[in-house]
Formats: structure tokens, C-alpha cells, sequence
């Protein structure tokens, strides 16, 4: 499978059918599974036979998804949890103990900064924040205490590009763990493995599921830094569903051509806004104007399916527009086939006061569209009017 092609994969890794022959894996909806006998039991406990014990520590619909993802992203192994959050989260508390220090982005989701800023600081655990593209400070703060990195690229929500290379060897002269969120960027638009990056997290809730029904995390490595991961999850219990499973599965089959709609819509929609005359700034990967729109191209198949910008004026300029969209739903997610119109500010970063907010890139009229997989002159038709609001 691995010389196959994206689509390939996605859609032919299946868990090896049962006596009945299904064509689509059935759900596999079990708390535990029976042994032939004593012996065959105690063998799997102790690890001399491989088999499925718990759904806590392993399903064939959790192994099925689990599986796509590897041979996606080309890593070894991984492990599959009850969120996006439990992925990034178990990440990292799988890796530290009290006196080791961590090197994270400024430029991440606002729960992720949470996790830094108040819960691995009360577990002993010292934490810098840096700007994603700030590489001078990033190797100034590297000590001999660091025991891994963390960032996201694209960034949440402004859409920064990080140069995967560069994190990747900082990591490995250093003896570093880096870990990247992939979750804006799917496997399909990027392959973190490609740039040496030891360990890939998603948030499956978003695009990979793409249809706003089930929640899910995923995180990817080798082997012998999986396998922590695994220990942490089988004994704390942030596991994925069976069920949830076999909807990421599935799901995935569908990435790459959903992937290419919503990119094409976004970048639609970014260049429309860009001329837009109560537009102040528009943020998208793959415009040529943005700073890293070669990192991007080098690094991205396409360039997502979120477009970021300012309305000119204050929030109450920001708070008119989404009051006034009629197509686009307003939610806090993302990556869903409805489009989605976000105000960070009020919502995903309101954790963040306003000098921290600003010191990110997020603005009080900053608005993060997730582009859907509606017609693009639609969409461009709602965003036009509810700006008109705005004058």
C-alpha cells in the first residue's frame, strides 16, 4: 500500500475481514474480547501473542483508522484518542516530568496555550512561549532541560507558516522531541515525516472527520516514542470510541477531494477579499503577497481551507459582519463541509487578554473563515452583502 497513491491508501487500508466477507468493515461495538482459552489470555496480557483484549487498549476499528494514518503520513505508529485536545495533551504529558522544560508556539489554538501557561507549569514543567518565525529566539531558548518543541503550521488562527526543516534539525542537534499540529494542513496537503519531524498530532474532529458529526484525535511517531503514548492512553483512558472510529475511516476516504474543493473555494474567496475595499488584511498561505508563500508552496500541496482577515473598524464592525451572514453557520469549529465564520477574539483566544491577543496577530475586527464545500460564487454572494452591513 505504501507505493500507492493518497487516494489509494485511504481508501483500501481496511481491518482484515471476518467470515461473513463484508465489503465495508463492520462496527465493532465491544468493550472487551473473549480468549480461546487461559493460556491464549495470559499470552496476549504479557505481549508474547498479539490480539484485541479491551476497546480501551485496542479495536479493529480504532486500528483500521489508526493504520490510514500511518501510511499517510509515513510514520511507524500511532495511537487514536477521544479528541484533538486528549491528543495534544497526551503528546506532551507523555514525554515530561517535573523539571524538564518545553519550547512552544505563541501561535496555537488558545486550549493548547492553556495547557502551557497553567497546567504543565503546575506539574513542575517550564515553559517558554516563542513566535512560530522567530528562529533566533527559538535556538536562544533551547536549554539543557528541553526535552521537546511544539508548534502548529498553519498556525491557529493567523495562518503562519513554520519552517518544518528547520524546527526538525534544531530538534535533532539538540536531542529534542519535536512534535507538529497538522491539523489545518491534513495529511493530504502535508507530510511533517517529509521534514524529519519525530511526532504528528491531529485534531480528527476537524477536517479528517469534515462533516461536524464525531469527535477524535490521532497522534503519529515512531515506534519507540508511539509506544509512551500508548502507555499513558491505556491507563488514563483518553481513548477514541469504536464508533468514532469507523466515522474517521470512512471520512478519510473522502480528504483528498474534499481537500481540493474546500482549497479551491478559499482561495476563491481570499482573492475576492483581498480587492474588497472594507478589507484591511488578508491572510492565506498561498496568496504570493504573504511572507512565507514560498515556505508554503514548498512545504503545502495546497493551501487550506481557512482564509483569515480584518474588517476595517473595531468589533463591532466584526460582530455586524457574522451577525449579518446568512450562509456561513457561526461555530467555533472548523473544517466542516458548511462554511464557518469564527471571531477568535470573543471565542477560540478569549483565554488570551488583548495585549496577548495582539502579540499573536489577533485583532478585535480579526474574523477566520473555515471555507466549506458550497459553491464559492454562493459564498462570495453572502460575505459581500454581510460587509455591506459594515459601512
Amino acid at each position: 500500500m505504501e507505493n500507492r497513491a493518497f487516494e489509494t491508501i485511504s481508501i483500501r487500508t481496511q481491518s482484515e475481514k471476518t467470515n461473513h466477507r463484508e465489503h465495508s468493515v463492520p462496527l465493532y461495538l465491544t468493550s472487551s474480547f473473549s480468549f480461546e482459552n487461559a493460556e491464549h489470555g495470559s499470552a496476549i496480557f504479557n505481549g508474547t501473542e498479539q490480539g484485541n483484549l479491551y476497546s480501551r487498549f485496542s479495536n479493529p476499528n480504532t486500528d483500521e483508522f489508526i493504520q490510514k494514518l500511518c501510511l499517510l503520513e509515513n510514520y511507524e505508529a500511532g495511537v487514536s484518542t477521544a479528541s484533538g485536545m486528549a491528543a495534544v495533551y497526551t503528546s506532551l504529558v507523555s514525554f515530561l516530568s517535573a523539571g524538564d522544560h518545553v519550547i512552544g508556539s505563541k501561535n496555537s489554538f488558545g486550549n493548547t496555550l492553556y495547557i502551557f501557561q497553567h497546567i504543565l507549569p503546575k506539574m513542575g514543567v517550564e515553559c517558554t512561549l516563542v513566535d512560530l518565525e522567530d528562529h533566533e529566539t527559538w535556538q536562544q531558548s533551547i536549554k539543557s532541560n528541553t526535552k521537546l518543541i511544539y508548534l502548529e503550521t498553519p498556525s491557529n488562527p493567523t495562518l503562519k507558516i513554520a519552517d518544518l526543516s528547520f524546527f526538525a534539525k534544531i530538534c535533532k542537534e539538540n536531542n529534542i522531541i519535536s512534535i507538529v499540529d497538522n491539523c489545518f494542513a491534513t495529511p493530504y496537503l502535508q507530510t511533517p515525516s517529509a521534514f524529519g519531524i519525530d511526532i504528528c498530532v491531529h485534531s480528527a474532529t476537524k477536517y479528517i472527520d469534515g462533516q461536524g458529526r464525531v469527535l477524535g484525535g490521532a497522534i503519529l511517531g515512531s515506534s519507540e516514542l508511539i509506544k509512551h503514548c500508548y502507555e499513558f492512553l491505556r491507563r488514563t483512558g483518553a481513548c477514541l470510541s469504536p464508533f468514532n472510529a469507523w466515522i474517521l475511516s470512512k471520512s478519510l476516504e473522502t480528504l483528498a477531494i474534499r481537500m481540493e474543493r474546500h482549497c479551491s473555494n478559499a482561495m476563491t474567496i481570499a482573492n475576492w477579499l483581498k480587492d474588497h475595499p472594507l478589507i484591511d488584511h488578508v491572510i492565506y498561505p498561498f496568496l504570493p503577497e504573504m511572507k512565507n508563500y514560498d515556505l508554503a508552496k514548498k512545504q503545502m500541496r495546497l493551501g487550506g481551507g481557512l482564509v483569515a482577515f480584518e474588517i476595517k473598524g473595531d468589533s463591532n464592525k466584526a460582530f455586524t459582519f457574522l451577525n449579518n451572514l446568512k450562509l456561513h453557520s457561526l461555530t467555533a469549529n472548523l473544517g466542516d463541509t458548511r462554511s464557518i465564520a469564527t471571531h477568535p477574539a470573543s471565542t477560540t483566544h478569549s483565554k488570551l487578554d488583548e495585549a496577548q491577543q495582539r502579540a499573536v496577530g489577533i485583532a478585535p475586527n480579526f474574523i477566520r473563515l473555515s471555507v466549506g464545500l458550497e459553491h464559492v460564487d454562493d459564498l462570495i454572494t453572502d460575505i459581500d452583502q454581510s460587509l455591506k452591513h459594515t459601512k
